[in-house]
């Protein structure tokens, strides 16, 4: 059963300008280590930082008002596996809770041009009985 769909949007020009403003302070604030490491080796890593940005976004819109209480950008990371195509990790104690809450499977799906990144993330629950 869906839990929830979340879509974000998310213009690349203004994640570069907040980059170029704040650095790594604003990087460390929002996303892993991994990550950082991930966008930073492409060759347009803004691009990449904002479609992440929007998975994060994305998530926290389908997740509801109760399970967002608490939750920073940084609980979410977005991962590639191997065949590269995305998937969303959690922080332990983060993942905990949305299993508590019945979210048993996510799903995450990135876009983006020079001008804008997109992120559709759909969340699986398991069925009530």
């Amino acid at each position: 059963m869906i839990h929830g769909i979340g879509i974000d949007i998310v213009d690349v020009k203004r994640i570069d300008d907040i980059i170029g403003r704040w650095g790594e302070t604003f990087l460390r604030r929002v996303y892993s280590r991994e990550e950082i490491d991930y966008c930073a080796g492409m060759a347009r890593a803004s691009m990449h930082f904002a479609a992440r940005f929007a998975a994060k976004e994305a998530f926290l819109k389908c997740i509801g008002v109760e399970l967002r209480k608490g939750i920073s950008l940084r609980h979410i990371s977005v991962d590639n596996k191997r065949d590269g195509s995305p998937v969303l990790r959690f922080q332990e104690e983060f993942a905990d809770r949305l299993f508590q809450h019945g979210i048993t499977k996510t799903y995450v799906s990135l876009s983006h041009t020079d001008t804008y990144a997109t992120a559709v993330v759909i969340l699986e629950e398991k069925q009530k009985r």
